[in-house]
C-alpha cells in the first residue's frame, strides 16, 4: 500500500541513471500541444475519472501535478480518494460502475482485478514508457498472465530509522553499521535518557497494522536473504517457518519490550492506538529518539523542521547483519484502467511519463522509480537519498511483501496479526493465524 494508504508502501529493484527532464507543461505524450487529439479522435472536453487511496493534502498535490496536462489537452481529470479503496473498488467494479482509472497501492490487488477481467490491457504508449523508464521488475508488477496491464506511478523506500543528529551528538553515539550495533545503540540511549528509545504507531484507520508488516519485511530480507523473502511472498516459505519467526522475535526485542517502546505515547499496546504519522512530531520534539518508517515520513514533521544530516532530524537505513549489506524494501503504486477510451489512454500515457514524474516530485513529499526523474526535483534530502537508492544498481531491492501477497493475507490476516501480536498474542499463535489467510491450494 502507500501514502495514507499510499503512505505506507511503495518498490523493488534498482533503477538506472536519472536524466534531467523538463517538467509538466512541455507537452503530454501522445497528445499534440494545444489540443486533445488521440488516434485521430478529438478528446477535448472529455472527462476521465481516477480513484485511489491518496487523500487530503496529498490528493491536492496529485491534482496539481496534472493541471498543465489538463490545460494542454482539454481533458478534465476528476480524482476521488478513499481510505476504503479496496472494498469500494471491488463493489464498484462488480456493479458495473468502476472509475476509468484506479491507482492500486498493491500489486497483489492489481493482479486480482486483472485476473477477474476487470482491467483493460495497457495501451501501446504506456507499455513503451514502462519499458523505457522502469526496470524489468517494475514492468512485471504491472503484468498478469503474460499481458501488461499498467505502469508504476510513485515509489518509496522503507526501512529508514529516523533520529535527531543533535541528540546523537549529545549522547556520544553514532549511526549503527549492523543490527547488533543498533541493539547496543538502543541500550545506550535508554541508559542516557532513562526512557524508551523507540516510538512506533500502527494506527491507520481500516489499514491499522501495516507499519508492523514493514518491520517484519525488513528483517526477513536482511536476516534470511532475498531468496527466502521471494519464497515467503509466494508462501513456499510459510509464516510458520522458523526463519519468519526469527524475524518476529528480532522485531519483538524492540516493539514488545516495555523498556524500549513506546516513548512519548504509553506502553507497548499504545502502538496500536498511535497514528503512524504522529511519531514524527514526537521525534522532532525530542520525546522519541528513534522510529522506523518509510521515506514519506518526511511529510509528517512540523512545518519548519530541518531535515538534514546536521539538521533537526535525519535518518539512516536499517542496517543488515554485516556492514556491507545493502538490502532494502519499498513499495509503489500501479495504474490500471477499466476503460479504453481515447481520453483515458492519453491520461495513462502521461502518468507513465518522465514529465509527470518530475511534475509530481517537484511538488514535494514523494519519489518515483521512473528513471527519467531528475533527483534535483526532490525537495528534501531524504527523498533525494531515496532516489539514489532506487537508482543504485548495487541495491538489493524487494517490493513490500504484503503488497505482493494475496489481499486476504497482505491486507488481511497479516495486518490483523500485527495488531494481535502487539496486544499480547503469542508469536506462534499469531503466525498460525496469519497463515490461515492464504487461499487453499
Amino acid at each position: 500500500m502507500a501514502q495514507s494508504q499510499r503512505y505506507r508502501r511503495l518498490a523493488p529493484l534498482a533503477l538506472l541513471g536519472a536524466a534531467g527532464i523538463a517538467l509538466a507543461g512541455c507537452g503530454a505524450p501522445g497528445a499534440p500541444e494545444g489540443g486533445g487529439d488521440a488516434g485521430g479522435e478529438d478528446v477535448s472536453g472529455e472527462t476521465v475519472t481516477i480513484y485511489g487511496t491518496i487523500v487530503d493534502s496529498e490528493a491536492e498535490l496529485l491534482q496539481e501535478s496534472w493541471a498543465d496536462f489538463e490545460e494542454e489537452t482539454g481533458i478534465e481529470i476528476k480524482y476521488e480518494g478513499s481510505q476504503d479503496f479496496e472494498t469500494q473498488l471491488g463493489t464498484r467494479a462488480q456493479g458495473g460502475n468502476p472509475p476509468d482509472i484506479a491507482i492500486f497501492p498493491q500489486p497483489g490487488l492489481f493482479a486480482d482485478f486483472a485476473a477477474r477481467d476487470f482491467l483493460k490491457p495497457a495501451p501501446e504508449e504506456v507499455e513503451k514508457n514502462a519499458n523505457e523508464y522502469w526496470t524489468e521488475d517494475w514492468v512485471n508488477y504491472g503484468t498478469y498472465d503474460g499481458t501488461f496491464y499498467g505502469a508504476p506511478l510513485m515509489a518509496n523506500v522503507k526501512g529508514w530509522i529516523w533520529y535527531s543528529p543533535a541528540k546523537f551528538a549529545e549522547w556520544g553515539v553514532e549511526v549503527p553499521e549492523t543490527l547488533d550495533d543498533m541493539a547496543a545503540l538502543t541500550e545506550t540511549i535508554q541508559g542516557a535518557t532513562g526512557a524508551p528509545a523507540w516510538c512506533a504507531g500502527f494506527e491507520s484507520g481500516t489499514a491499522t497494522g501495516w507499519p508492523g508488516t514493514d518491520w517484519i519485511e525488513d528483517y526477513v530480507l536482511r536476516q534470511a536473504g532475498p531468496d527466502v523473502y521471494d519464497q515467503w511472498v509466494t508462501n513456499e516459505v510459510p509464516f510458520t517457518d522458523p526463519q519468519i519467526k526469527s524475524a518476529f522475535d528480532s522485531v519483538g526485542e524492540i516493539l514488545l519490550t516495555p523498556e524500549n517502546v513506546n516513548a512519548g505515547f504509553g506502553d507497548v499496546r499504545s502502538i496500536n492506538s498511535t497514528a503512524f504519522g504522529d511519531v514524527a512530531p514526537a521525534l522532532a520534539s525530542g520525546d522519541c529518539a528513534l522510529t522506523h518508517q518509510a521515506s514519506f515520513l518526511s511529510g509528517f514533521f512540523p512545518e519548519g523542521t530541518n531535515i538534514a544530516e546536521d539538521g533537526d532530524v535525519w535518518a539512516f537505513m536499517l542496517p543488515g547483519e554485516s556492514a556491507d549489506d545493502s538490502a532494502v524494501t519499498g513499495a509503489g503504486e500501479i495504474v490500471g484502467a477499466f476503460s479504453d477510451s481515447a481520453a483515458t489512454q492519453q491520461v495513462l500515457a502521461y502518468l507513465s511519463s518522465p514529465e509527470w514524474a518530475n511534475s509530481r516530485v517537484s511538488l514535494g513529499g514523494v519519489t518515483s522509480a521512473n528513471n527519467g526523474l531528475d533527483p534535483a526535483n526532490a525537495q528534501d534530502p531524504i527523498l533525494q537519498e531515496t532516489i539514489k537508492i532506487l537508482q543504485d544498481p548495487d541495491t538489493t531491492f524487494r517490493f513490500d511483501a504484503s503488497d505482493l501477497m494475496p489481499g486476504a493475507v497482505g491486507a488481511g490476516t497479516f495486518w490483523k496479526g500485527m495488531v494481535a501480536w502487539v496486544n499480547g498474542g503469542s508469536t506462534d499463535e499469531v503466525l498460525q493465524q496469519i497463515e490461515t489467510g492464504w487461499p487453499a491450494g
